[in-house]
């Protein structure tokens, strides 16, 4: 893709983690308190299975476990541990912990997608981690061991998640709907006998649950996760990952002006230097080549393709 189709896609991709970003204002404010299952449930399994019936069609062959797992670790798993943060973690604490995973990311491209290890990534995680330390450190804080291990696995998964999408892609004649419908009703399913085994409904549900939960479901499941995939396949994943350095900001941003919380110079430095990693994090095109004589044409890279690469590129 050319710079500006990047940059287009890019920020098309980068509205999924804004739109997570929210998720910590609406845990707090809208969904009923310590439901961690229930809201994670609520949030992949209506619209899953929404997709679905609008894509009728099911998952086949070796697509029936790499949807399980994928579904496990883009949704269920991921989005469990992050509400877990979210309620035993001050927003803060949590996003600090959480900006680990591009360095993930680095690392799993590195081993299963043979992408190089580039100092410029190297350089882009530090500043990413340093640039939300600036945006949401408040001094001393009783860390909950438990949200500090959700978040880091939460990190993890994320993680795992992007390359693992990235690696196995997209199976021919699946729209990005359904393959998205695939995922959430996967990772809905799994969690939903530990809800129902583990937690109770509350005893009412009122307005505000209501708006929290059609929130979660329309926008921070499945608006969210179609753009989210999309990048995934048009991208590089540690591309990717950078940009869901956007959730903190957009938290910090939420909070002041929501809940009437201050904005520091800090803050806003943290803000620039997020910006910046997030830009290191995003591919270059090749620049052109000097002198008369012409090249052949450089063979396409599978991970920035517009479609899915065939089956037997992306099998492992």
């Amino acid at each position: 893709m050319t710079s500006r189709q990047n940059g287009l896609t890019a920020a098309l991709t980068g509205l999924a983690p804004a739109i997570w970003g929210s998720t910590y204002l609406m845990t707090t404010e809208l969904l009923p308190p310590d439901r961690p299952l229930l809201a994670t449930t609520m949030r992949a399994l209506p619209g899953g299975l929404i997709l679905l019936a609008l894509g009728r069609k099911l998952p086949a062959g070796i697509w029936w476990w790499r949807a399980l797992v994928l579904g496990v670790l883009n949704i269920g798993a991921f989005n469990f541990l992050l509400f877990v943060a979210a309620y035993r973690l001050p927003g803060g604490i949590a996003a600090m912990i959480m900006s680990a995973q591009p360095m993930f990311v680095v690392i799993l491209a590195a081993l299963f997608l043979g992408d190089r290890i580039r100092a410029v990534h190297a350089l882009a995680c530090a500043m990413g981690t340093g640039g939300v330390v600036l945006l949401v450190f408040k001094g001393a804080a009783s860390l909950d061991t438990i949200g500090v291990l959700a978040a880091a696995g939460g990190a993890l998964c994320m993680a795992t998640g992007i390359t693992l999408t990235k690696r196995w892609g997209r199976p021919q004649g699946v729209s990005l709907l359904t393959f998205t419908g695939w995922q959430l009703t996967a990772g809905g399913l799994v969690l939903l006998p530990f809800w129902l085994s583990l937690e109770n409904l509350p005893d009412r549900f009122t307005g505000s649950n209501v708006i929290g939960f059609a929130y979660l479901i329309t926008l921070g499941a499945v608006l969210s996760y179609i753009v989210w995939f999309r990048g995934i396949e048009r991208l590089p994943a540690v591309a990717v990952s950078f940009l869901a350095l956007g959730s903190p900001v957009v938290a910090t941003l939420l909070g002041y002006l929501v809940k009437d919380q201050t904005l520091s110079a800090l803050q806003i430095v943290g803000m620039a230097v997020i910006s910046l990693a997030v830009v290191l994090g995003q591919p270059r095109p090749p620049g052109p080549t000097s002198g008369a004589t012409p090249t052949a044409p450089a063979r396409a890279d599978p991970h920035l393709t517009d479609h899915p690469a065939p089956e037997h590129e992306r099998s492992g």
